[in-house]
């Protein structure tokens, strides 16, 4: 068992009083078996957990953003269903659970059972939301996962999910899948199949045409060569409510091959040669988006270094326009343009690593340049500074854009016991500044305090202002018996 209490106060808006917070919660694990254990929450907490790193959006889809809560990690893998969905499409997404719009609802209870027993592995999850006024109501929402090895490596699954997030009833949805592996195709080789359906359901979906996914993806995941080739058919009217579906209503076709074979007596370690070709239509077969991905260089140095040089044709037909950028409104119509991409990424190894990249070419009848960079620093072993920054110029018939956002992450392990880590962002689209400032103290093998404190600055008419801020102690003691 583990009790924990929150206390602090929290600011929410620009002018607005500071709240008070002191809030109790409980988290208890039993353990079933060798490998399976059941969780309990209770008022569940997660104000140590790390807030989403920002991302720029210059799609008309919707940006995907990972778990980061614990509770809802445990178990995550085995969650996981299908061959080749990609994080285009997630048939249970937890993020969707306690949380609506962006804004945090609050958790009454959840049980959670995850492990492995036999040939079988389980995940089970149900959880019960508070009612948050002006957004949601309170709603029971869950997800059952069964998958049982078959053959020698090989299994078969099932997936189930219900509740609404945002109290919509009727809300249902199932699948399942079937994955054959194995190591000895052709002697030695590995070789995967796998396909899987879905259905979903919700009264307010009764009228849609297809409310079903399926596919199937063929791998042949190999050192020398790795190629695949798949298959996804979305449904228009696919929406699961605990899932996340960033495209419905097209047919996904997707290849790829890589050849990377290691030369002799040379300063370079490994070659990859890569393409990747990937069209979508809609439900009817007009194409939509097409992108071929070629490798013609990317090198691993003996250094650990690597280098590469992309070439990427890109081409999307609009059924409506739609803005990328304040102002700029990309009319309907078929585009076709080219990528380019350079990238230069330094190993592991050295105290200062990471990777810069530099896309450039067509984009929209224009131009974009974007660069990226990643690094890592790590003077000491008791401090690393990891840097995050991207900057996109676009130059396009319909008016330009430059948009830049840079993250810092800053981690200080000033002993085994007491760890800082710091997590600075920026970017010019909101013209927000946030911090995520998280100390941890381990006072006692069982126990733990957490100082979290959260501040937000938004550049309004020339003038940095407030626009939020929250400080929270949290502790928490592990009872065991």
């Amino acid at each position: 068992m583990r009790p924990a209490l929150v206390g602090g106060f929290e600011n929410t808006a620009p002018g607005a009083a500071s709240d008070g917070v002191l809030e109790p919660s409980l988290d208890v694990t039993k353990r079933l078996g060798p490998n399976l254990t059941a969780g309990l929450t209770v008022n569940t907490d997660f104000a140590e957990t790390e807030v989403d790193t920002r991302q720029t959006n210059l799609t008309r889809f919707p940006l995907f953003f990972p778990e980061k809560r614990t509770f809802f990690l445990q178990g995550a893998d085995i969650f996981q269903f299908g061959t080749g969905l990609g994080d285009g499409l997630v048939p249970f997404f937890t993020r969707r659970i306690g949380l609506v719009g962006g804004q945090g609802i609050p958790i009454l209870a959840g049980l959670e059972t995850t492990g492995r027993a036999a040939a079988t592995s389980l995940a089970a999850l149900v959880v019960r939301t508070r009612d948050e006024p002006g957004l949601a109501a309170a709603e029971t929402m869950g997800g059952l996962r069964l998958q049982h090895n078959v053959l020698a490596e090989s299994s078969v699954g099932m997936l189930a999910t219900f509740g609404d997030p945002l109290g919509r009833q009727g809300s249902w949805q199932l699948g399942a899948d079937f994955r054959y592996q194995t190591s000895r195709f052709r002697g030695s080789k590995n070789s995967i199949v796998g396909v899987w359906g879905l259905a979903t359901g919700r009264d307010d979906l009764a009228g849609a045409r297809e409310r079903t996914a399926f596919g199937f993806k063929v791998d042949y995941p190999n050192d020398l060569w790795d190629c695949y080739a798949l298959y996804r058919r979305v449904g228009d009217g696919f929406d699961p409510s605990l899932g996340f579906v960033a495209r419905p209503g097209v047919n996904s076709y997707e290849a790829g091959c890589e050849f990377s074979p290691r030369p002799k007596h040379s300063f370079i370690r490994q070659f990859f040669y890569e393409f990747y070709p990937t069209l979508v239509t809609d439900l009817g077969g007009r194409w939509e988006s097409y992108r071929v991905f070629t490798a013609p260089v990317n090198w691993r140095l003996e250094s650990g270094d690597r280098v590469e040089l992309n070439v990427v044709p890109v081409g999307e037909r609009l059924a409506r326009p739609f803005e990328i950028a304040d102002g700029a409104v990309i009319p309907e119509g078929s585009y076709d343009w080219r990528r380019y991409r350079l990238e230069f990424e330094a190993a592991a190894k050295r105290k200062l690593s990471g990777q810069a990249t530099w896309w450039f070419g067509g984009f929209y009848g224009g131009t974009l340049h974007q660069v990226e960079l990643e690094a890592s620093w790590t003077p000491s072993p008791l401090i690393t500074f990891l840097l995050n920054a991207e900057h996109d110029i676009g130059r396009l018939p319909e008016g330009d854009f430059d948009v830049t956002l840079v993250g810092t992450r800053i981690r200080l392990n000033l002993s085994p016991d007491l760890q800082l880590n710091s997590f600075l962002q920026y970017d010019t689209d909101s013209r927000t500044f946030g911090t995520n400032t998280r100390l941890r103290w381990t006072f006692h093998p069982r126990g733990d305090v957490f100082l979290i404190y959260n501040h937000n600055l938004r550049e309004l008419a020339d003038r940095w202002r407030r626009d939020s801020n929250e400080l929270l102690v949290k502790l928490q003691y592990t009872l065991r018996r």
